[in-house]
């Protein structure tokens, strides 16, 4: 029982009570990881099976970090049988031995968004409506949202509801497209990501056998996050923890940020009402920050009515207060990060990777790159360009695609004349029509290309396509992932057309292409780590790893620079020192979550959030003035920090004026009414007098 010493009594009380449902609401910064992983540890070392635990989790970072731990604790190889990992991830590797009971081939392609939104677009443009008006981005978000609520195309067509609001968004014909796009992915045999939810579901639902296989494994269920879940992730746990309801929930309600995904804070606040004699334990105690920090997170988000209540507290030294500074401009904002990250790094010998610049917006990253280039500090973004959606990547993923699974429109229509071999987009539309006149897969069309009256040229241009894919897929059962994936870059003449660009973006793609092969190399020659019976290194199952792999997962959290990212991808983060940037009206909270108490009271769990990632100092940043849509806008500061008592804050003006400000209200003593001229421009006038409201609410929501 040595793995219970250092935890605290509520952690112990977490972590001994085994059976029936658990509710753990842990704050921020109160160990739950070490609960969840002791918790886990403790049901093996009284008698669990491994292979009878599954712990679901938000990010393939944190379901690794909970295998390695319990591995620690126990010294065994027993922590490889768990079933530890993301729910799509999970779910799809579960898909992929039981797909065909749903009509799908087991070597199923999952799409990604970018797949996803190419489909919908082709569907738009077949029913002839106008993918101007329909655009791939806004329909692909309103289905997703649909089938996050288990909701299919009959009942979205059926729902008065739901008409109702696509009528007056005037895009009545969404249902329809929605219908004519799940087709389409069935056709090809593919699922995109909310598909790996809702089938698993519809499995579980409609397939009894199924239902009772896996209640019986799984019966002991752990949910990390539980506040970010949605309606299909409620009715799946529902399901599969219905036999036992040994199912244990870790969530945080103060730190659910994550409704525009289609996740509902209900699931954490009612859980105590879905099972009987549910025990509740609070982690109220934080190891990570600093008195002053905890301070200014309790009174802000106490200004919440939805919630479960409970108040943070640390036997940390109270630190510094919080630095509140104000800039004239966006650039000047930049700008005094940069210095402030370059002397905090001289006087107290930090690094660059205890950094860490939060923000609402994907845009606001600019002024603070520009910044910090001048001053040679290094950075990570996170947000950019995927490592897997790089062109040159995508194209030889979609004929390791191909091989796994000929029915793939889309990555069909992407390789078949790449590298160039002569197939015209006539043909390549006259094969896609015959496809849908037959309701047959475009590869099946393909196939019979000899009999749809091509010309000699094109017809034997296509049979000898045919001929190199079924080649290529006729490797698969002797030679392993690197090797087939190696013989298909070399035969397709697409690494050679890379290595023979020689300026600097080509020398970068083929860098890629190597990278790519480099990894599918390790892949096949790592050990066998997968979970329990589900150990698979084919090419299939690389190709699901890569396509459920996140932005954070490419990136090295080790490496020492600058995080720059949202305040979104920044949960579950901590860093020594954070800058929250951007505290104004309109942008912080922002323009389009201000129109209901719950979308407001999301934006204040945000910026809890932001403040909570701070270890040792936190700097809360706002501009007088931010270029928004090329117009200049004028801001008042964040509500947010009216929300602030006094005591906590040291305030101070930096910005290429703050010459002028020596001596006056805005120093950093604090003495300045913040009640009265916050926001005010130099010549008095209020920002909000000024601000041009049109630069606002065009905005997304969204990061």
């Amino acid at each position: 029982m040595d793995y219970l010493q250092g935890l605290n009594d509520r952690q112990r009380e977490a972590v001994m009570h085994s059976e029936g449902a658990l509710m753990i609401v842990a704050g921020a910064g109160s160990g739950k990881t070490k609960v969840l992983t002791t918790r886990v540890a403790h049901l093996m070392a009284n008698g669990v099976d491994a292979f009878n635990i599954l712990a679901l989790t938000f990010t393939n970072k944190a379901a690794k970090e909970m295998k390695e731990r319990v591995e620690k604790i126990l010294g065994t190889g027993e922590a490889r049988n768990l079933y530890i990992g993301t729910f799509h991830s999970v779910f799809a590797r579960i898909l992929r031995f039981e797909a065909d009971k749903i009509g799908y081939p087991r070597s199923f392609t999952i799409y990604d968004t970018d797949d996803a939104k190419s489909v919908l677009k082709t569907v738009i443009n077949e029913l002839d409506l106008d993918d101007k008006h329909y655009k791939p981005n806004i329909v692909y978000n309103r289905i997703s949202s649909a089938k996050n609520a288990l909701v299919g195309p009959a009942e979205y067509r059926n729902d008065y509801a739901i008409q109702q609001e696509d009528m007056r968004a005037n895009r009545p014909a969404i249902g329809q497209i929605y219908d004519a796009y799940v087709k389409r992915c069935f056709k090809n045999g593919a699922m995109d990501f909310d598909d790996l939810l809702l089938k698993f579901f519809e499995l579980l639902k409609n397939v009894p056998e199924a239902l009772a296989k896996y209640q019986r494994k799984f019966k002991y269920i752990l949910i990390d996050e539980y506040q970010d879940t949605n309606p299909a992730q409620y009715e799946i746990i529902k399901l599969l923890g219905a036999m036992y309801e040994n199912v244990c929930v870790v969530g945080d309600d103060a730190q659910s940020i994550y409704s525009f995904r289609g996740a509902t804070i209900q699931n954490i606040l009612q859980f105590q009402k879905d099972y009987d004699d549910v025990r509740i334990v609070k982690l109220e105690q934080n190891y990570r920050s600093t008195k002053s920090i905890l301070h200014v997170a309790n009174e802000v988000i106490k200004n919440n009515k939805g919630q479960i209540e409970k108040v943070l507290f640390t036997d940390n030294g109270e630190g510094e207060k919080i630095k509140l500074v104000r800039t004239m401009t966006d650039n000047d904002e930049g700008k005094f990060v940069a210095d402030s990250i370059q002397e905090q790094k001289l006087r107290n010998h930090y690094s660059n990777k205890d950094f860490a610049i939060l923000y609402r917006t994907n845009a606001q990253s600019r002024a603070f790159e520009e910044s910090l280039r001048r001053m040679g500090i290094a950075y990570t973004i996170y947000g950019g360009i995927s490592f897997y959606q790089r062109k040159e990547i995508k194209d030889l993923v979609a004929y390791l695609r191909m091989i796994v699974n000929p029915r793939d429109e889309e990555a069909l229509k992407r390789i078949i004349n790449y590298p160039a071999r002569g197939i015209g987009k006539t043909t390549i539309d006259k094969l896609v029509l015959e496809a849908n006149e037959k309701n047959i897969s475009m590869w099946d069309a393909l196939c019979r290309a000899g009999e749809l009256g091509f010309r000699t040229g094109t017809k034997d241009l296509l049979e000898e396509f045919v001929i190199m894919i079924k080649s290529f897929s006729s490797m698969l059962e002797k030679q392993n992932a690197y090797e087939v994936a190696f013989h298909v870059g070399k035969q397709t003449n697409l690494v050679r057309e890379l290595f023979n660009d020689k300026s600097s973006e080509g020398v970068t793609r083929y860098e890629n292409i190597q990278e790519l092969l480099n990894s599918i190399k390790e892949w096949t020659e790592s050990p066998d780590t997968a979970e329990g019976e589900l150990v698979d290194k084919s090419l299939a199952a690389y190709l699901q790893q890569i396509t459920l792999l996140t932005d954070a997962d490419e990136k090295d959290p080790d490496a020492d620079t600058v995080k720059l990212m949202t305040i979104h991808a920044a949960k579950g983060l901590e860093f020594s020192c954070v800058f929250a940037a951007g505290l104004e009206e309109m942008l912080f909270p922002n323009a389009m979550a201000i129109n209901t108490r719950e979308e407001l009271e999301e934006e204040r769990r945000l910026f809890y959030v932001v403040v909570t990632r701070a270890k040792q100092r936190l700097w809360v940043t706002y501009a007088n003035t931010r270029y928004r849509f090329g117009q200049l806008v004028q801001n008042d500061p964040s509500r947010f920090i009216e929300e602030i008592p006094e005591q906590y804050l040291d305030r101070s003006f930096a910005g290429s004026s703050s010459k002028n400000h020596a001596g006056s209200k805005w120093g950093s003593s604090g003495s300045f009414n913040r009640m009265k001229g916050w926001g005010n421009t130099d010549d008095g006038e209020s920002g909000s007098a000024k601000k041009q409201s049109g630069a606002y609410f065009n905005e997304k929501k969204n990061p």
